[in-house]
């Protein structure tokens, strides 16, 4: 019997807003990340993007951002006509991906996606480049210019496989890096920020806290910041660490 090969596709969703069943998908894109024979991920196929019909109104703020208008979807498929085949074809994908991948789960639903376990590129980009100015798809892709990366195939910026595109390079680098099963278990907990976001420490490293400001941020509104500043106390006592993930620490 054949193996089962090692597929990973990314998903990039373009919505009429981030709040569903209020908001509905209008486009979505994928590419696919697949494991060679010589143990290296690359990029696979063509990729692809389908138009979707949200069932509403687009916003006009929303139009401003991908500017998918409301008669480019009128005569679109349904999503539930279109979802199931581009997140669960076969042969199953061993993961999903997206950037922010919390977002695209909103609407991507296990239901829809036979439970399958997702990446969040971000997360792993707040582990494995934290120097970056940035984490954001875009800011990603010009910072590290992602070798074999098509500008033109990566444009235009938000509409669904343009942006599945580029993540999908961001994502074969941080598998060759991390490995499958790093990125997974990155990816099942809060974002690891690398720099403070505000107050009078903004863009320092954590470790540059003294302990009472450090523990103002353990009971912050945002979940990635909560855990970051556990991490951080974590690591003042000897039990783990803030920053880039060590050749070491990818081995443990």
């Amino acid at each position: 019997m054949r193996p089962q090969p090692q597929i990973v596709r990314v998903i990039d969703l373009e919505t009429t807003g981030s709040a569903p069943p209020a908001h509905g998908v209008c486009e979505i894109g994928w590419q696919d990340v697949a494991l060679g024979a010589d143990g290296r991920w690359e990029l696979q196929g063509e990729g692809g993007s389908i138009l979707v019909n949200p069932g509403r109104a687009i916003p006009p703020i929303t139009q401003a951002i991908h500017h998918i208008l409301d008669e480019d979807v009128a005569d679109a498929p349904w999503w539930h006509d279109v979802a199931r085949r581009v997140l669960d074809p076969y042969p199953r994908r061993v993961a999903l991906a997206a950037h922010r991948a919390d977002f695209e789960q909103q609407f991507c639903t296990p239901s829809l996606t036979h439970g399958q376990e997702w990446i969040c590129t971000w997360k792993c980009a707040l582990r494995l480049w934290p120097d970056s100015p940035s984490f954001s798809n875009q800011v990603l892709r010009y910072y590290r210019r992602p070798e074999g990366l098509d500008q033109q195939r990566g444009l235009p910026v938000h509409r669904a496989f343009p942006d599945a595109y580029v993540t999908a390079h961001h994502l074969r680098d941080q598998l060759n890096e991390a490995g499958l099963a790093q990125c997974l278990d990155w990816s099942r907990t809060p974002g690891l920020i690398p720099r403070v976001r505000y107050g009078p420490y903004r863009g320092k490293a954590w470790s540059e806290l003294d302990h009472e400001s450090l523990m103002a941020f353990l009971t912050d509104r945002d979940p990635d910041i909560r855990f970051t500043a556990n991490a951080e106390m974590d690591r003042r006592s000897g039990g783990g660490a803030v920053g880039r993930a060590s050749a070491q620490d990818l081995l443990l």
